[in-house]
């Protein structure tokens, strides 16, 4: 099993920052797990990206999505099922992943970290990415019922709020 959680600074953000950038002086954290992710993408069993502890990330709809809502984990995740441009270069693009190889990575709890977000707006992006409703302002490039699941680092603040996270979404993916 081969699986990777990096933050949405070192994927997503590859889609409007590349490395130091052309003329050097960006951060060249940029958007680094991009080479990785393509070239372990058959052989990865799961990418679950840290939709938290993120700065605003621009999307593939060119608007700034911040933590705190369904739009942002939509974006992000619409963004790895989709592919895209690194750096807005129609030369360089991050192809699609396959949907059973994505999760999103999430808090479980607000103690767990920044970005938490109630179970009702994890819900309507789930039903936005595998049944295209409740979408709210994004718009997706597609559906994927196949989406492999949730991720959250913090099982123990989970179990500290009553098993919430485990509770609310154990069925979805039945």
């Amino acid at each position: 099993m081969l699986t990777m959680a990096p933050e949405t600074f070192f994927v997503q953000l590859g889609y409007q920052y590349y490395g130091s950038g052309p003329w050097g002086g960006q951060d060249p954290r940029a958007g680094a797990y991009l080479p990785v992710i393509h070239a372990m993408r058959d052989d990865l069993t799961l990418l679950h990206v840290q939709d938290y502890n993120s700065g605003p990330i621009m999307g593939l709809d060119h608007q700034y999505h911040t933590m705190g809502g369904a739009d942002f984990h939509i974006a992000m995740t619409d963004m790895l099922l989709t592919g895209f441009p690194v750096a807005g270069d129609p030369d360089n693009v991050f192809p699609p992943l396959r949907p059973d190889r994505v999760a999103i990575g999430m808090p479980a709890t607000p103690n767990a970290g920044n970005g938490h977000v109630p179970p009702s707006e994890v819900v309507k992006t789930l039903d936005c990415l595998t049944r295209k409703t409740g979408c709210g302002s994004y718009a997706t490039h597609g559906t994927w019922p196949g989406l492999r699941g949730l991720m959250t680092w913090s099982i123990n603040w989970d179990r500290f709020g009553g098993w919430e996270f485990q509770r609310t979404f154990d069925g979805y993916f039945g």
